[in-house]
């Protein structure tokens, strides 16, 4: 069995950690044919960017061509332009390039987005535009992302190893794969209502963890911070609710018309002048009723309160503490005026 093949049979094997395995490098020597076809990826940029773009163009030319790539500015149409030429080996390098001439179209500078060209390097740009409906609520995530003075951004780019930028309505993300992977859930959960300290919070205990290995196959959640939404609905409650009727399968019953209440009560079977009579007694007793009231309601000023009757016992009480005892008092009196003499 050749060398060769005991390194693919060792790499099919499974693996505990996929993360430490480390990429091969890709070789010129690995593709000697070069590539058959050219391919070519363009981006759009925005004016702001124009200034900037032309100053760095050289430097991004050179960086390219060291990959056997050509790099072209079109300041027109506002594009940038990334192709292979036929001394292009590598086939991926041209989706790197592609990656790169993104990420300075998002404000990202030249010296960061290099970076990208490298093999265990990667990119991430985050939509986060449509996340939020309301722009005020957008506003208040996207700088809550940010951090006062850029703190809550620079612990999460300490913590991933990636490069992080907050531009518009996307979130650039530059570093390794398991770094980017991190980033997107914060950013994700961010936009969801979470504070972004709860993720830097896991971040942190589980790199404290990592250094244990009596916790290596031990599960974390125990010691992560878990979140609870606290937001309690802020619609108001009427305060008078109405008690929901029980399920019937069965329609509500008819409401009676004006016919039937007057066949009920056998005003349908009278002729006019007694109905007209009727409705004459109705009014004189609604007025009777009424005149009595306010007849109660104007007298009601000068009817005197009732008085409560007298306590025998309580007066019997009064009258026997008020007797004194005059032999007491007497001698009390004596005994004073001894003590003054004396």
């Amino acid at each position: 069995m050749s060398d060769s093949e005991e390194e693919t049979k060792q790499n099919t094997d499974p693996v505990d950690n996929a993360w430490s395995l480390k990429i091969p490098a890709f070789r010129q020597e690995d593709n000697p044919h070069g590539m058959v076809e050219e391919s070519s990826f363009a981006t759009l940029f925005p004016k702001y960017r124009e200034k900037y773009l032309r100053e760095v163009w050289p430097l991004v030319e050179q960086c390219v061509a060291e990959h056997q790539l050509k790099a072209e500015l079109d300041l027109v149409e506002g594009s940038m332009v990334v192709k292979t030429t036929r001394k292009t080996w590598d086939p991926y390098i041209i989706i790197k390039s592609r990656d790169m001439i993104k990420l300075m179209a998002r404000s990202v500078p030249f010296e960061q987005a290099k970076r990208v060209l490298q093999d265990d390097i990667g990119c991430d740009i985050i939509k986060i535009g449509n996340l939020v409906h309301k722009k005020e609520k957008f506003v208040k995530r996207r700088q809550r992302l940010i951090g006062p003075n850029g703190a809550t951004l620079k612990s999460i780019e300490l913590l991933t190893d990636c490069y992080v930028l907050v531009q518009g309505n996307t979130v650039s993300a530059l570093g390794p794969y398991k770094g980017l992977q991190q980033v997107r859930d914060i950013v994700l959960e961010t936009m969801n209502n979470v504070h972004p300290i709860y993720n830097i919070k896991a971040l942190m205990i589980k790199r404290e963890l990592m250094k244990d290995p009596k916790l290596a196959n031990e599960d974390w959640s125990r010691f992560l911070p878990k979140f609870k939404n606290k937001n309690i609905s802020k619609r108001k409650q009427p305060k008078a609710k109405k008690p929901k009727k029980e399920y019937t399968p069965f329609p509500p019953a008819q409401p009676e018309s004006k016919i039937d209440k007057q066949l009920a009560s056998g005003e349908y079977f009278l002729n006019q002048e007694q109905k007209q009579a009727k409705r004459n007694q109705e009014r004189s007793a609604k007025q009777a009723d009424a005149a009595k009231k306010q007849d109660e309601r104007r007298n009601k000023d000068f009817v005197p309160p009732t008085e409560e009757a007298p306590n025998r016992k309580r007066q019997a009480e009064d009258s026997s503490s008020s007797k004194v005892d005059v032999k007491a008092l007497k001698a009390k009196l004596v005994k004073a005026n001894k003590k003054s003499k004396s």
